[in-house]
């Protein structure tokens, strides 16, 4: 059994490069909550289609907001974690059951079991990083 590891700098910018669609998870209408912060630059500087789970809400930032992965109408590139650690491992399972590429914990979002079963199942996992951080790096090169 292998170690689960952090992607490779070059790996997190093929991700990114490669995605087309983005699922929040932990999508907050409310403007000082981080998920809504990076939703909003996301949405603002970069070319993702963007999808927002979170079944206490209507809407985030004027779109529908989804009760589950299963719920939405794609599947989606990228599922970006904003939910407690000790959630990551059942969103990371949705992940895989809907047959997400990758899962991605923003900072503080982690478990190593989730991440070895994720990457088992073949998905690409990053934890503990903020995928605007990440995005911002090469933003140049991403359009």
């Amino acid at each position: 059994m292998t170690t689960w590891t952090q992607p490779t700098e070059a790996e997190r910018f093929a991700l990114l490069r490669d995605a087309k669609t983005i699922a929040i998870v932990g999508a907050s209408p409310n403007p000082e909550r981080s998920s809504n912060e990076i939703a909003r630059y996301l949405k603002a500087r970069a070319s993702y289609e963007l999808y927002y789970v979170n079944p206490t809400v209507e809407e985030v930032l004027g779109e529908k907001a989804y009760d589950s992965l299963a719920d939405l109408p794609v599947v989606p590139d990228i599922v970006d974690v904003f939910r407690r650690s000790s959630q990551f491992p059942a969103v990371a399972d949705e992940a895989i059951s809907v047959g997400a590429k990758a899962v991605w914990g923003q900072l503080g979002v982690a478990d190593q079991d989730a991440a070895q079963k994720a990457t088992d199942a073949g998905l690409t996992v990053v934890m503990d990083a903020c995928i605007a951080v990440e995005h911002s790096k090469y933003r140049s090169e991403l359009g």
